[in-house]
């Protein structure tokens, strides 16, 4: 989340956007004192944009505080491309879901994160898999990581997050040289340096990278020999598809 010690420093939608963004998986409602307290904004002025955002249904009022509107859930239904392509995607997760036994989730790169768009979990389940519409620093995972492997140093460098501590742009495209050639990435249990994940990425019909589809497990009983072909096998079926550009 952005802050901000100047309203005068930033747009209307600048506000709008950090006020919504105060909101967690975890917050039923929020009052304007703690909604000014997060997005680090004059009380007075989250008082004004909460009214005039519970006008416009993106807010709603629960008792002493508010929150998150149907216009916005309207909205995200709306979002055509995210969800086409987790709906031409979702019978290649149940089927590679059923055939490894192990937790799919599908992705894509947005700014320095990857963006869950759909997860299927298996009977056990590995830990810290984000929600559905939650986000995880890119170079975190092998799905973040395998799609910045296809983009180039410049690209790479406007997807670092501001005061990175990563490697070069430069110097990362070229350490991701070898899972850009291999079409997966692995997860490793820094703690085992064991395998607990692998990913492979899903093509647009022009060859750029869409998404990333991945294998999601338990450190030591993860079979990355058997799972990763399966993975690249089910991002290779998905990608240039219509739907998948």
């Amino acid at each position: 989340m952005r802050s901000t010690h100047s309203t005068e420093a930033i747009s209307v939608i600048d506000r709008v956007t950090l006020v919504l963004e105060c909101f967690r998986p975890s917050d039923r409602r929020l009052g304007v004192s703690e909604l000014a307290r997060r997005a680090n904004l004059p009380k007075s002025t989250v008082s004004r944009l909460v009214s005039e955002l519970i006008d416009h249904r993106y807010l709603e009022r629960e008792g002493f505080g508010v929150r998150l509107g149907l216009r916005l859930f309207e909205l995200g239904e709306l979002a055509a491309q995210p969800k086409s392509l987790r709906t031409l995607a979702l019978e290649t997760m149940v089927d590679l879901r059923d055939a490894i036994g192990e937790t799919v989730q599908l992705v894509v790169l947005d700014g320095s994160d990857v963006l869950c768009l759909g997860v299927l979990h298996a009977g056990h389940t590995a830990a810290a898999i984000p929600r559905v519409g939650g986000r995880v620093p890119a170079h975190s995972t092998a799905a973040g990581r395998l799609l910045l492997a296809y983009c180039g140093p410049d690209a790479l460098a406007r997807s670092m997050p501001t005061g990175s501590t990563s490697p070069a742009p430069a110097t990362l495209h070229n350490d991701l040289a070898l899972p850009r050639e291999l079409g997966v990435a692995y997860d490793i249990d820094p703690s085992t340096s064991r395998v607990t994940g692998v990913a492979s990425v899903i093509l647009a019909a022009d060859g750029s990278p869409r998404a990333a589809i991945a294998a999601l497990g338990v450190a030591g009983e993860f079979a990355a020999d058997r799972i990763a072909p399966a993975v690249r096998t089910a991002a290779q079926g998905l990608s240039g598809r219509p739907g998948s550009a």
